[in-house]
């Protein structure tokens, strides 16, 4: 069997049972990755023990990091930095892969060397039924800066990346508990493009009250606010995506703000509802010829 130098990072928690269909869909890819790393974030069901059990039989090595609880974001990054390869795929534990994903994946990034991130299409099954995408949902080559700014725009268990991007962007933000790979894809798409590998080689698995996107569903708009509010404030954007991560802010304040007012959350919707004209004042006066747009805009 043909090797490739990939490191394989899965993040778990309490979810022995599709781990481990997520392991087997990586030892039955049709070429082995050198490495698979599996971070156990405090794990209080037989995990642990099924891992064991299958790296006696696996042919590739499998490392097991074992940590408190931190959320996917530490955990993620603790794969990241005991990864010996250059190349980490990730992939979720409720999650797993076509047979040909991490050959296809691999072969297109190593041939397209302009790139040090890559994404490829997904199916999606809710409860196990075929769930169509909308429009929005499907993903995108190259600049997809905009298309991060709208939604979380990649799919996480369908991400290939050279480790030396996390040196230029950072790693997952840890203060994260959801949304900390919308956060990420910001900061990676501000400076890098997107390789897409038009295909769905990864399955995402939905519809599960356990998940982190169910888990904090009413406080994933907040989260991706505070995201760009943080990429406007402490990160380099070119003018383009500095007037786009602005109109995200005010068209998501806005609509965050007068949700929580009209819900009765008064101060928590005034305080997003005043980031507008704040950020409408900063934008101006690091871009005084943006005063057109921004106010013609309303």
């Amino acid at each position: 069997m043909v090797t490739c130098p990939v490191s394989v990072v899965i993040p778990t928690y309490n979810r022995a049972e599709f781990l481990h269909r997520a392991i087997d869909s990586v030892l039955r890819q049709s070429i082995d990755c050198d490495e698979l790393i599996v971070v156990d974030d405090g794990s209080t069901d037989d995990t642990v023990a099924m891992v064991m059990e299958v790296k006696k039989r696996a042919r590739i090595a499998i490392s097991l990091i074992q940590q408190n609880n931190k959320g996917p974001a530490a955990a993620r990054n603790s794969g990241i930095r005991v990864a010996r390869n250059e190349c980490i795929a990730f992939l979720d534990s409720d999650d797993h892969w076509l047979k040909a994903k991490l050959e296809k994946q691999y072969s297109k990034l190593s041939a397209n060397s302009d790139f040090v991130i890559s994404h490829t299409r997904e199916r999606w099954l809710r409860r196990g039924q075929h769930l169509n995408q909308k429009k929005k949902h499907i993903p995108r080559h190259g600049n997809i800066f905009d298309h991060c700014l709208q939604l979380c725009a990649v799919g996480m268990s369908t991400v290939m990346v050279k480790k030396r991007l996390f040196e230029e962007v950072g790693y997952f933000d840890e203060s994260f508990l959801c949304c900390e790979d919308y956060d990420l894809w910001l900061r990676a798409s501000s400076i890098y493009p997107f390789l897409l590998i038009d295909e769905p080689l990864t399955i995402k698995e939905g519809g599960r009250d356990d998940q982190v996107s169910y888990v904090y569903r009413l406080g994933m708009d907040e989260l991706r606010i505070n995201s760009i509010k943080n990429l406007l404030d402490n990160w380099s954007l070119n003018e383009q995506d500095y007037l786009l991560s602005l109109k995200e802010l005010i068209a998501k304040a806005a609509i965050f703000g007068n949700g929580c007012v009209k819900h009765g959350k008064v101060e928590q919707g005034n305080r997003y509802l005043a980031m507008i004209p704040r950020y409408k004042k900063k934008a101006i006066e690091k871009y005084p010829l943006l005063r057109e747009i921004i106010y013609g805009e309303g």
